[in-house]
């Protein structure tokens, strides 16, 4: 990985060269009555709209590369000539321009799945590998526990990462276009005030975390508590709506219709993306549901990003960026839902 230092007032040549390509970054979405701004990721034309100051986006860039509705393939007879169409819908690549590391991180945990496991997701894959990340570093949120997950920081996943140091960013130049795209844009190399600056800037970042989730031996407690009853309690106050899932970064559950025309001439076969809490989603052909109740949706949902998973690629599914808790109607965190099972093995013990 290489260093350089961009100057604030070169941001905009930084964007300029990147408009060869779609440009999607932060913009103001809209505001609460308190006046508290919601933030989204969204295509942009002008480096005006650009918001690098942005605290979280309430939906995650994974819309981008798992689209709630998406068309997968299209069939149609003609006589008795039979045509499939299948288009993976990556029609020009995408430049990233300002996403946090938990989301980059994010993204990084649904490669394992959706690109290097045994079966890959072709609309995925050509989605995500025409994509340029420039990442940008945040100011922790009373929400965020992506230290506590390790996500606070990235290693990989993106092209170039900026660093706030005053007038100028601390640039990681982690790809081969990255390095050739920032020799138009005006950059240079970085000295010991500047590593020096980039250091206290991440001090001041992990003092402001005031969310902690306690990971500890978590797999195993897990495991022990699997019947607890506290998993009931959480059960009671979860409205089985799949807002979670909605906003999280890393759920990818989805299932697939097909839409057959009446005089079969025709065919669409379309994903959608799904959420272990809804209450048909472990429900079969014959009309058996494998979980009924919403308290075992919930726990199901929590064993796979901090159980299944982790068994599965040694790190947990969760990135720590507070999106679910913040959007749940019915005020259920994470933190608060580890702690108490945390709570329950203590009990036992």
């Amino acid at each position: 990985m290489l260093f350089k230092v961009l100057p604030k007032n070169r941001l905009q040549a930084l964007f300029d060269a990147l408009s060869s390509r779609r440009i999607i970054g932060p913009v103001e979405k809209a505001r609460r009555p308190d006046g508290e701004v919601l933030y989204g990721f969204d295509a942009i034309c002008r480096f005006e709209d650009l918001r690098l100051d942005y605290t979280t986006t309430t939906h995650s860039p994974k819309k981008f590369f798992l689209p709630h509705r998406e068309v997968l393939a299209t069939f149609s007879l003609s006589g008795t000539t039979w045509e499939k169409k299948v288009d993976y819908n990556a029609y020009l690549p995408i430049a990233f321009f300002g996403m946090h590391a938990c989301d980059i991180n994010a993204l990084n945990k649904l490669d394992k799945v959706m690109i290097d496991s045994s079966y890959p997701n072709p609309y995925y894959a050509a989605k995500r590998r025409s994509t340029f990340i420039i990442g940008i570093d945040c100011v922790p949120q009373p929400q965020c526990f992506c230290r506590s997950m390790g996500a606070d920081t990235v290693l990989h996943g993106f092209d170039m990462f900026l660093t706030d140091i005053g007038g100028d960013y601390f640039v990681e130049v982690q790809s081969a276009e990255a390095y050739e795209l920032l020799k138009g844009v005006g950059t240079r190399d970085p000295s010991s005030q500047d590593h020096a600056l980039f250091m206290k800037k991440g001090d001041m970042k992990k003092a402001r975390f005031s969310c902690q989730v306690d990971a500890t031996d978590l797999t195993k407690i897990l495991d022990m508590e699997f019947q607890a009853d506290v998993w009931l309690e959480w059960g009671k106050k979860c409205l089985s709506c799949g807002t979670c899932a909605n906003v999280c970064p890393t759920c990818y559950c989805y299932g697939v219709q097909e839409h057959v025309d009446l005089d079969l001439r025709g065919a669409v076969k379309e994903m959608h993306l799904y959420s272990c809490n809804l209450i048909d989603f472990a429900e079969v052909a014959g009309g058996h549901n494998f979980r009924p109740e919403s308290h075992t949706r919930l726990k199901y949902r929590f064993y796979h990003k901090h159980r299944g998973f982790v068994e599965a690629f040694e790190a947990p599914l969760c990135v720590g960026c507070g999106r679910c808790g913040t959007a749940c109607l019915a005020g259920i965190t994470v933190p608060e839902v580890i702690a108490s099972v945390r709570r329950e093995a203590q009990g036992d013990a």
